[in-house]
């Protein structure tokens, strides 16, 4: 038998419940709100940095000398003030998405109360492996998931979905199925290295992630087919059949065609009914990666950017992109029901209970990547629930206004070039001072990262940067609706101003 009341254990005991104690936990949570009220006052009214801005050794140095400065014994006031402290430093080291200068990746600054319900589901730990282990995580999971079907033009009762730990697992999860649905034994048997290789069809920019989930699907990375795009960086219909064609001619399986609702680079909307008759024609899998612009579904001004997304037979939407709430929260929608359960087949009996086969429709471990998974729809849930699918559209509208907005202001301006047309609220330029006039593209492209990366140190706004016909260029995503049009200006005119500086130091 293990020793029972040792003064060693006694004393462990002790420490442990100094660590779940009620009253510590309700004294640190009211410093918490109490800080974070102020942080998103201050960070919402552009007193803030973007980024704090530290290069990244001074950081990890700090990280471990707090670590060292770990307390053994201390009272609960002493360790409350201990709290504020690490709650401090967390902010001031950290990236403030929340303010209006904040115009980077396809990353929001979420509603902060849809993190207060994340928050709630964290510290009870609520997990959905499981029905039994997260009953009411499950329920509302499957609860946006009928919304979201409908708002794509599914019926719920056929259809079906779950949320996974973001957009790469999501996407990598849609594709196994379609996968295993086109290759039949592939998930006992593997993929068949005899005869032409399957492979994927996918708009030649994509994300990134799908050339990963070849590799993890067994397809390899050189069995991706890149569709080709037209001039609006959109996937070419025209192409597509040819390029289909040809992959069937030489006896190739066709796992699936990756369309995109928009694509990254620049933003773009493919046109997705032209290319779903040409993957009904050719009885392919047709998944639509619309996990930024999804979101434009449940806006009557942006719908039809999404014009015959009902007609995929799997999509991924992001609720932590255009949906405004924490990552990481992605949804898998498949058209069929029962290709949700066609992504992965295993028995785990010590999991998933035999004696109660209704459950399997809620048993999430048996269709998602993830085992144990966070309940990571709260959020969502408590947002949607307490202002309605009207703010989601409030959102899309502002924000892909802004779009427009910037881009007409680089047209105006002699001295930046936009890049294309944006449909939605990602936006690729470049600034082009008299001084360059005559640079060539690599100089050029050297000047738009160098300009970034002064920007984005000085903390007056976050912007990123892209490649267009193979030259870098800055890119924005204007991700913060509390932005204004005077921030816009104001962008261009920082631009300007750490340009001629950059300009006169590499003189």
């Amino acid at each position: 038998m293990l020793p029972i009341d040792l003064p060693s254990n006694a004393a462990a005991r002790e420490r442990i419940r100094a660590a779940y104690s009620p009253e510590l936990f309700a004294e640190a949570a009211g410093n918490w709100a109490e800080i974070l009220g102020q942080h998103m006052t201050q960070v919402q009214a552009g007193q803030t940095p973007v980024l704090n801005w530290n290069d990244p050794l001074p950081n990890v140095r700090l990280a471990r000398e707090v670590l060292n400065q770990a307390p053994t014994t201390a009272t609960d006031d002493e360790r409350v003030a201990r709290f504020r402290e690490l709650i401090l430093v967390m902010l001031s080291r950290g990236h403030n998405l929340h303010h209006p200068h904040y115009v980077g990746h396809q990353v929001p600054p979420s509603v902060p109360l849809a993190g207060l319900f994340d928050a709630l589901g964290s510290v009870t730990n609520q997990v959905m492996a499981i029905y039994e282990m997260g009953p009411w995580g499950v329920a509302v999971e499957q609860a946006l998931v009928s919304r979201l079907a409908e708002a794509i033009g599914w019926d719920p009762a056929r259809s079906a979905g779950l949320v996974t730990h973001g957009g790469a697992a999501a996407n990598l999860t849609a594709l196994l199925a379609a996968r295993n649905v086109a290759l039949g034994d592939a998930w006992e048997g593997g993929v068949a290295r005899s005869g032409p290789a399957p492979v994927l069809v996918v708009q030649a920019e994509a994300h990134y992630c799908m050339g990963r989930a070849a590799g993890i699907l067994g397809l390899g990375t050189r069995q991706v087919v890149k569709a080709e795009v037209d001039a609006d960086h959109r996937l070419d219909p025209v192409r597509l059949e040819a390029t289909l064609n040809r992959l069937r001619g030489e006896g190739h399986p066709v796992i699936a065609v990756v369309a995109c609702a928009c694509a990254t680079p620049v933003g773009a909307f493919d046109p997705l009914n032209a290319i779903a008759d040409i993957c009904e024609k050719h009885r392919v899998w047709l998944h639509v990666d619309a996990a930024h612009g999804g979101s434009a579904l449940l806006s009557p001004r942006y719908r039809h950017l999404c014009a015959g997304i009902e007609r995929a037979d799997s999509v991924v939407w992001d609720a932590h992109k255009m949906l405004f709430v924490p990552a990481l929260c992605a949804f898998v929608m498949y058209r069929n029901r029962d290709h949700s359960f066609r992504a992965f087949s295993q028995d785990a009996p010590y999991l998933f209970d035999a004696s109660a086969p209704d459950l399997r429709e809620f048993d999430g471990g048996l269709r998602t990547l993830e085992c144990t998974k966070r309940t990571a729809a709260y959020g969502l849930w408590g947002l949607w629930s307490l202002f309605g699918p009207q703010l989601f559209a409030d959102l899309v509208d502002v924000t892909f206004d802004m779009g427009s907005q910037f881009h007409a202001r680089l047209s105006a301006a002699p001295d930046f070039e936009p890049l294309h047309a944006p449909q939605c609220n990602i936006v690729v330029f470049r600034h082009t001072p008299e001084a360059l006039k005559n640079a060539t593209p690599e100089e050029l492209g050297m000047f738009q990262l160098r300009l970034r990366r002064e920007v984005i140190e000085s903390g007056e706004f976050y912007l990123v940067h892209g490649v267009v016909n193979g030259i870098p260029a800055l890119r924005v995503t204007l991700m913060n609706p509390l932005t204004t049009t005077e921030d816009l200006d104001q962008l261009l005119e920082t631009l300007r101003i750490r340009g001629r500086a950059l300009l006169e130091t590499h003189r």
